[in-house]
C-alpha cells in the first residue's frame, strides 16, 4: 500500500506526460499464458485499504479512457485486516448484488477512511445501505442469499489464481498486470491500462 501512497501523489503532481513504448518486465508483467475472451480490466482492492481509498479519485478517469468494448471491475480481497477483510469483502459483494456500487462504495470507503468509523462486521455497514435508500428487508435478503456466497467465493478464487499480495493491483485481460512503481502520472497509467486491454499478442 505504501508504495500506490507514492504513486498516487505522483500521479496527482504530474498530470502530463508523453505516449510511451510501454515494455513487458518494466510497465507490466505477464501473469497468464492464456488472455480472457472479451477485455476486461480488474482493480484488486480493499476498502480497508488507504492507497485504494486514494486511487478511486483515478478512476472515473481510467472508465473514460477505456474503449468501449473493455469492461472495468473491482475485486475485493480478504488479505487486509483478517476477519474485517472477510467482512468488507461481504460488503462489497452486497453493493454489487443490490446494484449499488457507485452509489455506496464511496459511502462506505468515506466512513472509514475519513470519518474514522470503526466497521469490523457486514451489521456496521448497515446504516449506510439504509440511509442510501436500501430496504431492512432487500439488505437482509441480500445477507442470506447465495448469490453472495457466490461472489465472495469467486472474488477469493480470482485473488489467488492471480496471487494478488498488495492493493491496489490491476489485472488486464487475466493476462497482464500492471508494475505501479513504473507508472509516474495518470496519463501514463491510463495509457498503459488501454494498451494493455487492446493488446492481442
Amino acid at each position: 500500500m505504501k508504495k500506490f501512497a507514492l504513486l498516487f501523489i505522483a500521479l496527482i503532481m504530474s498530470p502530463l506526460t508523453q505516449a510511451a513504448d510501454f515494455k513487458e518486465g518494466t510497465d507490466y508483467f505477464v501473469v497468464s499464458k492464456v488472455a480472457t475472451a472479451k477485455p476486461e480490466v480488474v482493480e484488486y482492492f480493499s476498502l480497508l485499504c488507504s492507497a485504494c481509498f486514494r486511487f478511486e479519485s483515478l478512476m472515473p478517469g481510467l472508465k473514460k479512457s477505456l474503449p468501449s468494448d473493455v469492461t472495468f471491475r473491482k475485486n475485493h480481497t480478504e488479505n487486509l485486516g483478517g476477519t474485517r477483510g472477510v467482512a468488507m469483502a461481504k460488503v462489497f459483494a452486497i453493493t454489487s448484488l443490490l446494484k449499488q456500487e457507485d452509489e455506496i462504495l464511496p459511502k462506505i470507503f468515506n466512513a472509514i477512511h475519513v470519518q474514522k468509523i470503526p466497521m469490523s462486521s457486514v451489521d456496521d455497514a448497515r446504516p449506510i445501505f439504509l440511509k442510501s435508500g436500501v430496504s431492512e428487508k432487500k439488505f437482509n435478503a441480500a445477507v442470506k442469499s447465495f448469490k453472495l456466497k457466490r461472489t465472495t467465493d469467486q472474488m477469493r478464487q480470482n485473488t489467488n489464481k492471480f496471487h494478488i499480495n498488495s492493493v491496489p493491483s490491476f489485472i488486464i485481460n487475466g493476462k497482464y498486470q500492471v508494475n505501479s512503481d513504473n507508472i509516474t502520472t495518470a496519463e501514463k497509467f491510463n495509457e498503459l491500462v488501454v494498451f494493455l486491454a487492446q493488446k492481442k499478442d
